[in-house]
């Protein structure tokens, strides 16, 4: 590849490593670590929010899976398949990596650079192609409209002629579809543009809800599907999404194995995998042990001294933190009964000795997906996708508390002006629309690792860790200054708003309540000052 893609220390860089060393020896060995390391990559991909790269690499592991328990070497016919697999994924990694995309490459550098060098840093690409077809063009031009105010560089296209410019790289490739429905032309042109954006997140606008046809869709290529009704601010939520660095702490696994072989084996397999462990071999320690680690999945083994895993299961199930912190059990028994048993007295899912490690990893990092899922659909906002009054206060805390050595964190707190005033003149829907822009104005502007929560109504709270005084009163001013030239569409007009923020800074506060307090006291002063200003405390 050429220099400016992926490095052989990359990811991809590793896998070609290993299928070279499989290509040397023919070695089943080799073959299942060329294997496991594709669960890797593709893990990675879907960080990166690529789920074009993610595909392509799913697909190659299912080939590589289905031939592990074939005879090795592998007939030259299956070895010049799975080839071609790798030369597509290759050719698809090269189009997210060039210079003007910043692509993976800056993507995981960013992810390892100390936070107090990343204030002006975000992710990229930040294309959106939207392909408007004959009656969606006032729709086209309010999602454009909204997306360009936010920073995301929008090309807009009908569906006869796509000439996007070339080296334009897309982070999402929205299609309004025809008002009569689909036709085999037009799914046909999905595909191609599947083909063509193969790094994309490909959203159709518009669709029926309906299995069959939403299945159709999947098939030619759509990655999701907002059915008709569904309002735009769902799919401006979702583009923004996208643009998250998914600065997503490692999964954390307990194990709790008396075996000190089976449990190194089983760390060991994690830990190809980019998963943080703890080993528990005297189960009796097991409840001090997981309040240190604060683990995401419990691997549970069933038979121990002292107490098996089903009771070890049950206990933590009595604590409050850990009523639905999954647990896999691990166990050579074979009766089904008593797997049933063993799951309805509180376990997740039930794994056989010996596992195979691929299995093991997809399990385990599924389940723990699934439930970090859960967790932020209890933390979040409904109106806005931000953090919730409660998780953005803990967040905060634990920000504060875990802060090492970063001498800079900055507090904000921000107020939309006369919010009431524009509740009763216009009416409260519009008001949510304001408060919805602001959010994704925030979103928008700040990065991936900033903490931005809806305190309360219209009240908003920032934390932007390793910035300085100075550049978080920049930051700040900035995104107030386009604030209040954003249009919200009321009825038939156009109303603007404004908000008022104060900021506070370390170093000079003892904890997150007394960083807070200082941020909300100087947000009272910009009120008080004529509103629409930020306003730094002072010490």
């Amino acid at each position: 590849m050429p220099a400016n893609k992926l490095s052989d220390e990359s990811h991809f860089g590793t896998l070609t490593k290993r299928w070279s060393a499989y290509l040397e020896s023919r070695s089943i060995d080799h073959f299942a670590e060329f294997t496991m390391h594709l669960n890797n990559l593709g893990s990675y991909f879907g960080e990166l929010r690529l789920p074009g790269l993610t595909r392509l690499c799913e697909g190659l592991e299912n080939a590589a899976v289905a031939k592990l328990d074939a005879t090795h070497p592998l007939p030259d016919k299956d070895v010049a398949a799975l080839q071609r697999q790798i030369d597509t994924l290759e050719g698809a990694l090269a189009s997210v990596g060039r210079p003007e995309g910043k692509g993976i490459q800056q993507g995981l550098a960013r992810r390892k650079t100390d936070p107090s060098d990343r204030i002006d840093h975000w992710i990229a690409p930040r294309g959106v192609c939207i392909f408007t077809a004959p009656g969606s063009e006032e729709i086209s031009e309010n999602i454009s409209r909204q997306l360009s105010f936010i920073g995301f560089d929008v090309f807009q296209s009908d569906w006869t002629t796509p000439d996007e410019p070339e080296g334009r790289t897309n982070l999402a490739v929205i299609f309004l579809p025809p008002t009569t429905g689909l036709t085999d032309v037009e799914l046909d042109f999905i595909s191609a543009m599947r083909e063509r954006f193969r790094v994309s997140q490909l959203f159709y606008v518009g669709g029926a809800q309906d299995m069959s046809a939403m299945i159709s869709l999947m098939r030619n290529g759509i990655d999701v599907t907002f059915p008709e009704g569904e309002p735009l601010s769902s799919l401006i939520m979702q583009v923004i999404d996208l643009v998250e660095d998914s600065e997503k702490p490692n999964y954390r696994v307990l194990v709790v194995e008396d075996s000190k072989v089976a449990s190194a084996a089983i760390q060991r397999t994690l830990r190809e995998h980019g998963v943080d462990t703890l080993a528990v071999t005297d189960p009796a320690k097991l409840l001090a042990e997981i309040n240190g680690f604060n683990p995401d999945l419990v691997l549970m083994d069933m038979q121990m001294p002292q107490f098996d895993g089903v009771e070890a299961t049950r206990v933590l199930r009595q604590i409050r933190e850990h009523k639905s912190l999954p647990i896999v059990y691990l166990s050579a028994e074979m009766d089904i009964g008593k797997q049933m048993d063993a799951l309805r007295l509180g376990g997740d899912q039930f794994l056989t000795k010996p596992f195979n490690p691929i299995v093991l990893s997809a399990v385990v990092k599924t389940k723990i997906e699934r439930y970090r899922t859960m967790l932020r659909s209890t933390q979040t906002d409904g109106l806005t996708g931000l953090l919730n009054h409660t998780a953005a206060k803990s967040q905060l805390d634990k920000l504060f508390t875990n802060r090492g050595d970063l001498t800079d964190l900055a507090v904000v707190m921000v107020d939309i002006d006369n919010f009431k005033a524009i509740n009763d003149v216009h009416g409260h829907p519009v008001g949510d629309l304001v408060i919805r822009g602001l959010a994704w104005l925030l979103k928008g502007k700040l990065r991936a690792n900033d903490l931005i929560g809806r305190y309360g109504g219209e009240e908003f709270i920032i934390a932007l860790p390793g910035a300085s005084p100075q550049r978080a009163f920049e930051v700040i001013e900035d995104i107030r200054a386009a604030f209040a030239t954003l249009p919200h569409l009321a009825d038939d007009s156009t109303i603007y708003a404004t908000f008022s923020a104060g900021i506070a800074s370390l170093p000079g506060y003892s904890d997150a309540t007394s960083l807070t307090r200082a941020a909300d006291k100087a947000l009272l002063e910009a009120k008080r000052n004529g509103r629409n200003r930020v306003v730094a405390a002072t010490v």
